[in-house]
């Protein structure tokens, strides 16, 4: 197993924790934009001591490439935040971690990163664990939150897809990835806070964002760096998918300790997860 493989492995546990702390946020009744706003408060000076301490900020021309990233960034977690207002995470998680498709495809047919059997085989099992995951209750769930609702998983999926994308073009542009994830935290502070002085009309978040927000960004701070280190190393269209079977993670804390209901279609949901990520693991091996 390469270091690449390790570090998006890494960045799989963390991203399904964080996934879990939105719908824990969201739960107990915290606003989207003041999640968001202070966790970025917390996610931008913890990056910016990751870089400083690894003295790897170099900031140039390629780090702006971070900044995209970062506006696409936070257009897909506020929605994700948003969405989880209503509807159980082992639905929604999913929906939103098929963003890797998006990365995936991008860095094909824009990076000539070469189809394999096994990365084929890798998305294919994948699209079919998201589709087992999201079960008889996918339905009725989109039913309760509207198409308004879904609209937001399908933006927040589409958005993350993009930003992760733009991580490894601003990597081949000669960013270090420390650089990468400071820019883009700079540019999803500045936003989450106007946005939520726009929606408030002041600067004062919500008592019960600073229970869960934290968390979520000390979590995903990790998940960012372990990502984007492991796409200096390697190809984003075998390591953003890997990143992003966080949701089996986030599926199996949600059946643990929220008693979402666990069936045999799940189950098997997870199963294909499981040889989806082997498959990518397996392919990247030389």
């Amino acid at each position: 197993m390469t270091h690449a493989i390790e570090l998006a492995l890494a960045s799989t546990l963390l991203f399904g924790i964080g996934d879990f702390v939105y719908k824990r946020g969201a739960a107990a009744g915290v606003q989207a934009h003041h999640f968001l706003m202070v966790q970025s408060w917390v996610f931008t000076p913890t990056v910016i001591l990751y870089g400083m301490v690894t003295g790897s900020l170099a900031f140039g021309r390629a780090a702006l490439w971070g900044g995209l990233a970062g506006f696409f960034i936070f257009i897909g977690f506020y929605n994700f935040a948003y969405s989880l207002k209503s509807g159980s995470v082992s639905v929604n998680a999913p929906i939103f971690r098929l963003s890797f498709a998006v990365t995936a495809a991008l860095g094909m047919w824009l990076l000539a990163e070469p189809l394999t059997t096994a990365k084929l085989a890798g998305l294919t099992l994948a699209l079919i664990a998201v589709w087992l995951l999201l079960g008889d209750s996918a339905a009725g769930d989109a039913r309760r939150r509207g198409a308004t609702s879904l609209a937001r998983v399908l933006v927040a999926t589409v958005a993350v897809g993009i930003g992760n994308f733009f991580h490894k073009i601003g990597l081949r542009a000669g960013a270090t990835p420390a650089t990468l994830v400071v820019a883009q935290a700079a540019v999803v502070v500045t936003l989450a806070t106007a946005f939520a002085i726009g929606v408030d009309g002041r600067l004062r978040p919500a008592a019960r964002a600073w229970r869960y927000a934290p968390v979520a960004a000390l979590v995903l701070a990790g998940a960012f760096v372990f990502l984007v280190e492991s796409l200096a190393r390697g190809e984003a269209s075998v390591l953003v998918p890997i990143a992003q079977m966080g949701f089996v993670v986030t599926a199996v804390l949600g059946f643990f300790f929220l008693a979402e209901p666990f069936t045999l279609r799940k189950g098997a949901g997870l199963a294909a997860a499981l040889a989806a990520l082997a498959s990518f693991v397996y392919g990247s091996t030389p």
